[in-house]
């Protein structure tokens, strides 16, 4: 199996502004994933302390992993360039540029051995994995955690993996959405299919037959595994491939097939797993004279809904004092990182950040709660009518009350990770002639607890698995011999566009079993649907098996298929002859002499 790169291709381009300032300090405001990292760095850089260099970030256009360490770069040139100018600099990189150095995702090549019985049952699976992790290691150490973890969807039986990471003459590579574990889990859908293929059965029923139950599931993911109630991926895949709708459309399917010679139609479904971390995250509410909210977070904005989840939950944790909470949330803003404000505030990503930020969002304002409530029943016992929100910071100012509240929230030591879980069935449209693919319908089913904002999750699950079909089709971040970036722009380098989305494209979350132990029972949302993306290359692969079934291409049911699986790709495991074999039967009919009478 073979996995190539992915561009980030964010809006925003690296970009940073710095303007020195007094007392040989410095002002950084730079488009970042790490606010903190990149202020060290440059304090590093110039040789000063922490303290002297500030950073600011109010939003980032699009980051994707992007805006990690690769940020630091330009952050730096900027801050040198007005250390020593003494005055402001600002410095971003056009299209080109950016591709150029931002290293994408980790091109791996995979080679396995695999165990299993006649019914389908897995036993055991050797992995030989190779990373490309570029010129430099960047965050490449933390791949094959992420590559594995992904993997062990199914259960293998026995597993063993030996992974090298290998430094290579091209720009490093780093995290991009769901780093690692994309990889992985389309690895394992690489070789689940080839069991099916080998044995001649229904890639579906193979999949089904090797998930986990509780007790494996504990066995490979250990803790992360949580609660017997919180594991819904059986029900998800049952709830899609086990549907009498999937059965009637596969039918469909291969009526479709048997009518069609140049176009193919394939169909499949996916499962996912995906294991997420929790991190230490600092929280500051801050009520001002006049009723307003100021709140600050760990947390960056990437487009990713950080903010809105967190003025949803400082009115939902102020509740308790007003009771207009509709209100309440026209008064808070949520202002932006400023490493020299908010300490220790790590880095947005992992999916996590949002969840993590509203918690200590939440202590916070359970810490404010705890100072006014003793003021609100004062003003209501003496007026006997709930107290407004004014009258009440009005006399909480008059009291001396702290109205500034600050929290660090740390995850139980019991409880750093936990498994989201999904499934997808994609159904595409192949054209034999051409090569081109068009997704007719992807169904998704989510798990994503108890949502802290269903529009904003919805909005993630549909970003991301459309970002998984560019990796899975169009997004060739080639180069060359040298290390060179051959496709550096648009021209060459394709995303997917609106003919690339599926023409009917289905969402649904679905609420698993509360769980105390998460943050009011919600999941992470950002990275782990980009995941269900491989339905659609799974789907490709049933749709090429029947034309060169059709085509009588030599093993027509076993075939390497790898990422990207670009017009070219598929035309060519269509069978590389099939246009010249039409054209010339096309010929040899037109040169057929017409017999005399």
């Amino acid at each position: 199996v073979k996995l190539e790169s992915q561009y980030y291709f964010y809006m925003e381009t690296q970009t940073a502004l710095a303007i020195p300032d007094e007392d040989n300090c410095i002002t950084i405001y730079s488009s970042t994933q790490l606010p903190e990292i990149t202020q060290n760095v440059v304090a590093d850089c110039l040789g000063i302390p922490y303290h002297n260099v500030r950073i600011i970030t109010r939003r980032v256009g699009g980051g994707f992993g992007g805006k990690g360490l690769k940020g630091t770069h330009v952050a730096c040139a900027c801050a040198v360039a007005a250390f020593k100018l003494q005055r402001p600099v600002r410095m971003y990189l056009d299209r080109k540029t950016d591709m150029i150095m931002a290293g994408g995702r980790h091109p791996m090549k995979v080679k396995y051995s695999v165990g299993f019985k006649s019914d389908g049952t897995l036993t055991a699976l050797l992995v030989d994995l190779g990373i490309n992790a570029g010129i430099s290691p960047d965050l490449s150490p933390l791949m094959p955690g992420h590559t594995i973890s992904s993997l062990k969807k199914y259960n293998w039986g026995a597993l063993a993996f030996d992974i090298k990471l290998c430094k290579t003459n091209v720009s490093s590579k780093s995290a991009v959405r769901a780093p690692g574990d994309v990889q992985g889990s389309f690895i394992a859908e690489a070789i689940i299919e080839h069991v099916a293929s080998a044995l001649g059965a229904d890639t579906n029923a193979v999949r089904r037959k090797n998930l986990h139950s509780v007790e494996s599931l504990r066995t490979f993911y250990g803790d992360a595994a949580g609660d017997a109630p919180t594991y819904s991926l059986i029900d998800i895949f049952d709830k899609l491939a086990s549907s009498p709708e999937y059965r009637s459309r596969a039918e469909a399917v291969e009526r479709f097939n048997g009518g069609s010679r140049w176009k193919k139609r394939g169909i499949s479904c996916v499962p996912i797993t995906y294991e997420v971390t929790l991190r230490p995250t600092p929280g500051k509410v801050s009520i001002l004279n006049d009723g307003s909210i100021a709140v600050e977070v760990g947390g960056v904005e990437l487009g990713q809904g950080l903010y809105t989840k967190v003025k949803q939950m400082t009115a939902f944790g102020l509740r308790e004092l007003c009771p207009d909470a509709d209100g309440l949330l026209d008064k808070v803003r949520v202002i932006q990182a400023d490493t020299l404000s908010l300490i220790q505030g790590s880095f947005t990503g992992g999916s996590t950040t949002s969840e993590s930020s509203c918690e200590a969002v939440r202590q916070s304002c359970a810490v404010l709660v705890e100072r006014l409530k003793p003021i609100k029943e004062g003003l209501e016992a003496k007026s006997g009518a709930a107290a407004p929100w004014s009258a009440l910071i009005a006399q909480a100012k008059m009291a001396s009350v702290n109205l500034s509240a600050h929290a660090y929230w740390k995850p139980d030591p019991a409880f750093v990770k936990y498994i989201n879980y999904g499934a997808a069935v994609s159904e595409v449209e192949i054209d034999v002639l051409t090569g081109a693919t068009t997704i007719l319908r992807s169904d998704l089913v989510y798990d994503c607890g108890q949502s802290l904002n269903p529009a904003v999750d919805l909005g993630q699950v549909e970003g991301a698995f459309v970002q998984g079909v560019g990796f899975f089709t169009n997004e060739d971040y080639a180069t060359n011999a040298d290390g060179l970036v051959v496709n550096d722009g648009t021209w060459t380098y394709k995303i997917p566009t609106v003919d690339t989305i599926p023409k009917q494209f289905n969402v649904e979350l679905i609420s698993s079993a509360r769980d105390k132990k998460r943050v009011l029972s919600s999941k992470a949302s950002g990275e782990p649907p980009l995941l269900l993306a491989a339905s659609v290359h799974c789907a490709m692969r049933e749709a090429i098996r029947a034309a060169r079934t059709d085509f009588s291409v030599n093993s027509p049911l076993t075939f390497q298929m790898d990422v990207p699986a670009t017009m070219a790709d598929v035309k060519e495991l269509c069978g590389l002859d099939v246009v010249e074999r039409h054209l010339q039967s096309l010929s040899s009919a037109a040169e057929v002499p017409t017999p005399v009478a």
